[in-house]
């Protein structure tokens, strides 16, 4: 506790009078809500801010700094959307193309039929394809106590498709909105088919490296993650209290991959969504198209959102609109949220996956974007 406290008092220190509220929403997160450490990356045209509480590592007291790296989760999305979206602007897809049409066979079963599935409900999560990750034996095997032994098992794309097709729809494409994994698996799997390399290949040359995101990357089978890292604790999903909390920052992400799987950091994501929000990244056309939004509501997800392709906007208590994505993954919860054209942005980070992430996320943005 001695640790936790000395990187409270020294985050303290540098609180800035426009980021006092936000300041007091991360101490509270550590000392009220109990996780590990948070961070928040704030930039906006007056300059940058970057403010922690709690600890980086449990073992050695360090504090979260702003080049570690961690676990982004579903943010992922937006970057499969992206890499979607410039080949629709290649002319090489079209949104309205069938996931038949470029994955022959793969979406059968159960009710599912691909030949009624565009890449468009795909990516706004109107494709009714069921959530792999919410089959009973992945949930067992990969959320749960049993996770500590499967942590490093390999999954490829395909068997988590199969998983999905095991089991029947949600609804039928186009009659609901359902958060799934699989659809953006199968999105990543177009990417490949299309252009005859590898999906992490495609995030670097069509995203990263034109950014400069030098700290971003798809990890495919690595289990350690590379360079300067926060460490990742999870309670493994048990309800109690007082459950034993266990460092999972090694693991094999290959159960996310395209839905879930980049690792990147607070400045890394700064770039990316500033880039994305503004225009930068996309022509006008497919602009459009990724912030052409549904809505989710009756689909048991965060409230007051709307999704777009791969990104969604959140509006807040105070009636401003946030506009990014989030994530999570084993041991890690990250939001990056801002203005709708990407001159404020918040990053936030919990390097643990218990308690309400979601909540204090939101309570960031509140003190940073309602003032």
């Amino acid at each position: 506790m001695t640790g936790i406290l000395a990187c409270l008092f020294a985050a303290s220190l540098a609180v800035g009078g426009d980021h006092a509220g936000t300041q007091r929403v991360l101490d509270q997160a550590v000392t009220g809500g109990g996780v590990p450490g948070i961070l928040a990356d704030v930039r906006d045209p007056s300059g940058t801010w970057f403010g922690t509480a709690g600890v980086a590592d449990t073992e050695t007291g360090r504090e979260r700094r702003r080049h570690d790296r961690f676990r982004v989760g579903s943010i992922t999305k937006a970057f499969t959307s992206t890499v979607v979206l410039k080949l629709a602007a290649e002319r090489r897809l079209s949104l309205d193309d069938t996931v038949e049409k470029w994955l022959p066979g793969v979406v059968r079963g159960n009710g599912h039929d691909g030949s009624k599935i565009t890449i468009r409900r795909l990516l706004n999560q109107t494709s009714g394809v069921f959530n792999y990750s919410m089959d009973k034996e992945l949930l067992a095997r990969y959320i749960g106590p049993a996770f500590l032994k499967h942590r490093f098992d390999s999954i490829r794309p395909a068997e988590l498709v199969k998983v999905a097709m095991r089991n029947p729809p949600a609804f039928a494409p186009g009659k609901g909105w359902g958060y799934s994994n699989t659809n953006f698996v199968l999105a990543g799997m177009i990417i490949e088919k299309v252009t005859g390399r590898s999906y992490d290949v495609e995030v670097e040359r069509r995203i990263t490296d034109p950014l400069g995101m030098t700290a971003t990357y798809v990890p495919r089978e690595e289990t350690k993650l590379r360079g300067p890292h926060s460490r990742h604790y999870s309670k493994l999903s048990l309800p109690e209290p007082d459950a034993k909390v266990y460092d999972v920052t090694e693991m094999n992400a290959s159960t996310a991959w395209a839905a879930g799987g980049i690792v990147s950091t607070a400045g890394d994501l700064q770039k990316f969504y500033r880039a994305l929000l503004g225009g930068r990244l996309l022509p006008p056309a497919q602009q459009k198209e990724m912030f052409t939004g549904v809505s989710t509501e009756g689909g048991g997800w965060i409230p007051n959102t709307t999704y777009g392709l791969g990104v969604f906007w959140q509006k807040l208590s105070c009636g401003v609109t946030a506009w990014g994505g989030g994530g999570a993954i084993n041991g890690s919860w990250t939001y990056a949220m801002g203005s709708r054209d990407g001159k404020r942005m918040v990053v936030s980070n919990v390097n643990g996956d218990w308690g309400n992430p979601i909540a204090t996320f939101t309570e960031v943005l509140e003190a940073e974007l309602c003032s």
